[in-house]
């Protein structure tokens, strides 16, 4: 497995937990989506793999990451390509071959014409894209991608799933959070729902019908399904696996 974690509690302390009964795995070529409404624990979950939370009872296991965040992160000061350069500074490796990733990334993306200029100039959209090139040059084992569609016109979500799938053909793992369920109904392999900081159910499209007690709905329906039976039961029982 290229990560498995499981997170019996986390937050910011033990008066103050966020997450509790949340466990997964993220397999070779596999694309993992973590499902929930906005607030449901998702963005956690992910600070928490990456050892961001003060408190955590539990463990996580997993190979070379690239994270791409939510809210795009770049240095104050640095142009794009400088972004790129102090990236090759962390790798190493063969430039030439490098230097044609970066051709070929930022041409796919349409940013040539901006490689020299400071990201803070650039629109939400562009500075995805940016985060996007610096993780696909690194090319790791897993792919953390939080919310990854926000900002991004369809043509550029086109392009993203595209480099993703090229991703998973090598063997890269992708674990995507996101709340828009249709897409991710789409393109996931399987699903982790949570909602409240907790995880309702793991499993792919036809453990989560078997479980919602709908076998032609769509994910949205079993999700709305299993957390409103959540809400009445307290959430317990659905913190066991489900059997196949």
């Amino acid at each position: 497995m290229i990560l498995s974690t499981i997170i019996q509690e986390a937050g910011y302390g033990h008066d103050d937990l966020i997450l509790q009964g949340i466990s997964f795995e993220v397999g070779k070529g596999e694309l993992v989506g973590l499902i929930g409404p906005n607030g449901a624990g998702k963005s956690t979950t992910i600070k928490t793999l990456l050892g961001l939370m003060k408190h955590v009872k539990g463990t996580v296991e997993m190979s070379s990451y690239a994270y791409i965040p939510e809210r795009p992160i770049f240095y104050e000061r640095m142009t794009m390509r400088e972004h790129i350069d102090f990236l090759y500074t962390t790798m190493g490796g063969e430039h030439a071959a490098f230097e044609e990733k970066v051709k070929n990334l930022v041409s796919f993306f349409r940013l040539t014409h901006v490689l020299h200029h400071y990201p803070d100039q650039f629109s939400k959209g562009m500075q995805q894209k940016m985060m996007l090139i610096l993780a696909f040059l690194k090319e790791p084992d897993l792919y953390i991608i939080d919310e990854p569609f926000m900002g991004l016109d369809p043509t550029a979500v086109k392009k993203l799933l595209g480099l993703l799938e090229k991703e998973r053909e090598r063997g890269a793992g992708v674990l995507m959070s996101t709340h828009i369920l249709d897409t991710a109904e789409r393109i996931c392999d399987r699903f982790v729902l949570v909602a409240e900081g907790k995880m309702i159910v793991e499993g792919d499209l036809e453990d989560i019908r078997r479980k919602s007690g709908l076998p032609d709905g769509t994910l949205f329906d079993c999700f709305d399904a299993l957390t409103e039976e959540g809400e009445k039961d307290g959430l317990a029982d659905f913190f066991a696996p489900i059997q196949g």
